[in-house]
């Protein structure tokens, strides 16, 4: 199971946000691309990045920091915020981005994830993000009465590289991640879930690795890395089975 460290965006810099609040943010590094070349040398194998401007305003916004991102790195970015059309996906896909994920567009145009995944194979990941079992969308700002399960079910044919399955309740917020619900959308779905929100530390690793029976491939972790509460070292050495060695 990979450990996949998150890069949010906002305002050029690096943030992260509790809940998703636009206002609840902590500002983490000032440089975006050199966060991302730390996490790479700390043996990173793939970056989850979110233009959270974008996200807000539905349309690219840092798109030439992201560009220099992904220029920066040897590994493969996945790519969230503000993707609404076949021209955005394009541009970021040639600009070496290897996934996009749809999530506000996918619940109010599902024919387009369909062209996306038809247009770009294996390219396209899903984002549920879920407060409640809910679906929000809009950057979290706007709740639907569709569940998580149904958004997946509705999207689980058409060649999905995966989804990022993200209880919103728990982003930044450190409280554990939501294995059950990761879980149960993991064991419904024919397709590879990515968790997302919650994590903590070491221990939260360790109880969601169980779920890669289930498909469960990667774990996405913002604010316990920055706050040093996570190592990335350890959780992959964790995730592969390797022996952690105690501090003295």
């Amino acid at each position: 199971m990979l450990v996949i460290p998150a890069i949010d965006i906002k305002n050029g810099l690096c943030v992260r946000l509790k809940q998703g609040q636009m206002s609840q943010e902590t500002v983490y590094s000032e440089s975006p691309v050199e966060m991302a070349l730390h996490w790479y040398e700390s043996g990173a194998e793939r970056l989850h990045l979110v233009d959270l401007d974008g996200a807000a305003e539905g349309r690219p916004v840092n798109r030439d920091l992201i560009r220099d991102i992904v220029g920066a790195i040897p590994i493969p970015v996945e790519l969230g915020g503000g993707i609404r059309n076949t021209k955005t996906i394009e541009a970021y896909l040639e600009a070496g981005v290897q996934w996009v994920i749809l999530g506000t567009v996918a619940y109010k145009n599902p024919a387009f994830v369909q062209l996306a995944c038809e247009s770009f194979p294996g390219r396209i990941i899903l984002g549920i993000d879920a407060k409640e079992n809910r679906v929000a969308v809009e950057g979290w700002t706007e709740e639907t009465s569709m569940t998580s399960a149904e958004m997946a079910r509705r999207f689980e044919s058409i060649g999905l590289a995966a989804i990022v399955y993200t209880d919103i309740h728990r982003d930044g917020m450190g409280t554990g991640p939501n294995i059950k619900a990761t879980e149960d959308l993991a064991r419904n779905v024919p397709v590879a879930v990515i968790a997302s929100g919650g994590i903590s530390g070491l221990h939260d690793v360790a109880n969601l690795l169980p779920l890669a029976r289930y498909g469960v491939i990667g774990m996405i972790t913002g604010r316990a890395l920055y706050e040093g509460r996570l190592d990335l070292r350890e959780a992959i050495k964790l995730c592969k089975g390797m022996k952690i060695e105690k501090s003295p």
